[in-house]
């Protein structure tokens, strides 16, 4: 991102195809409400997008972009609104705004604007598969919706945050979401059956899916599931990578 005469986006990367012809996005979105709330119109900032993450994945990719935008921009332009400001400013993102916009672990509670940030997760071997599939967030609502609704609440912490006992606590919870999407998307749950086999301590949808998550003890274990899944899924997106907070703020927002 840097300092230029408009506002203007540009979308690159393996995925950057699937962005071609919508005329917005939530960057832009974002961009346009920060620039209302400064008081300023649109922000005058050229934004490069490099599109690594398959497109409806459930991996709040779309979210997160516009969350580090916002930041961005209110760096690069001094605009120095404050995290009560921008935080604000995120819920036209949507539910996850907040949340992406702080950018660490966190509870979330409400529709996702009350965070209160949880630092002793530990970080977690996990392997990400995505069979290729759209799960298009407002259709998987729906079907929520038209199901029984469980009751919720914040769960009680693990007896301690060493990451056995983490994710076993973690497979006492649940996602609502990954059932409707599994029937309005078969090919979820073959994913889902797929990472069990490749040896997953806990698996699960992430979000509204279609992408699917699987735990592993170390980083050995997670990197040889993913490559059996290439191998045997070749059309899908796999990766291994890690859970947790592991950069400061100050070392992930200190380059503009």
């Amino acid at each position: 991102m840097s300092a230029a005469d408009r506002l203007s986006l540009t979308v690159t990367g393996p995925f950057g195809d699937a962005l071609t012809g919508q005329g917005d996005n939530l960057i832009l979105t974002a961009l346009r409400r920060l620039g209302e709330a400064a008081g300023i119109g649109d922000p005058a900032v050229a934004v490069a997008l490099d599109k690594r993450l398959p497109i409806a994945a459930g991996l709040g990719g779309g979210s997160s972009d516009a969350a580090v935008a916002l930041r961005l921009t209110d760096a690069v332009l001094q605009l120095d609104l404050g995290e009560a400001r921008l935080a604000e400013i995120a819920r036209v993102i949507g539910a996850d705004g907040p949340m992406c916009l702080a950018g660490r672990t966190a509870w979330a509670e409400g529709v996702g604007d009350r965070l209160t940030l949880e630092p002793r997760l530990p970080p977690l071997h996990v392997v990400l598969a995505n069979p290729g599939r759209p799960s298009p967030t407002g259709a998987v609502y729906r079907a929520y919706d038209s199901g029984p609704v469980r009751p919720v609440d914040r769960p009680a912490p693990p007896s301690d945050w060493t990451p056995p006992v983490v994710i076993d606590w973690l497979a006492r919870q649940r996602n609502d979401l990954q059932a409707p999407a599994a029937a309005l998307e078969p090919a979820i749950a073959r994913a889902l059956t797929a990472m069990d086999a490749a040896g997953s301590r806990l698996t699960r949808m992430s979000g509204s899916g279609a992408t699917v998550f699987g735990l592993f003890d170390d980083a050995p274990a997670a990197d040889a599931a993913a490559e059996a899944l290439r191998a045997d899924h070749g059309d899908w997106w796999v990766t291994a990578t890690l859970l947790g907070d592991t950069v400061s703020p100050a070392s992930e927002y200190g380059q503009v």
